[in-house]
């Protein structure tokens, strides 16, 4: 009896430390946006939640979404995600959402003006990491504060990546 309470009590504790380290047990990532980490230098992250419609969330869970052209832009001192292609869900027929449509960004008011200052003073772009779940199943957008590289950059942090998987594979070889 006294073992099963100490399996139980190590079992809590695990799901504690998980809790305190922020990593959600049950996150779902749904869509990567691959693409921005090579066009774009992140300065910075931030999670935000986003106002969808009930088959808007369907589709989502059901992994019909691309962030390829996708961006946030301040609007009326809100944040609004533009160029998210969310795809019809199937039963709604044509009583579905507008898969393009933009979507209003939910965050706290101090983090939309550090945010819209950062955008229009600096020049940054906001683009979206990824697209996932929480463990209660709510949709958060990973987004990220960013620079656009020009192409010698580009071309520059893929010469950098191949020279550190060689010194990987070299150092893989030796051992």
């Amino acid at each position: 009896m006294k073992e099963q309470r100490g399996k139980a009590r190590a079992g809590q504790a695990s799901k504690d430390k998980a809790k305190a380290s922020g990593t959600p047990s049950s996150a779902r990532t749904i869509a990567v946006n691959r693409q921005a980490r090579h066009e774009y230098d992140i300065l910075g992250k931030v999670e935000a939640g986003i106002a969808l419609t009930g088959t808007e969330i369907k589709a989502i869970r059901l992994g019909r979404v691309n962030l390829r052209e996708a961006y946030a832009h301040p609007e009326g001192g809100e944040l609004w995600l533009f160029g998210v292609h969310i795809g019809p869900y199937p039963p709604a027929g044509p009583y579905g959402h507008e898969p393009t449509r933009p979507r209003k960004l939910l965050l706290h008011r101090e983090e939309i003006e550090e945010l819209t200052d950062a955008v229009q003073q600096q020049g940054l772009t906001m683009v979206p990491l990824r697209l996932y779940t929480n463990a209660k199943g709510i949709a958060k957008v990973e987004l990220a504060l960013a620079h656009g590289r020009k192409l010698y950059d580009k071309r520059r942090a893929i010469a950098e990546r191949d020279a550190q998987r060689q010194m990987q594979r070299a150092l893989g070889r030796r051992s």
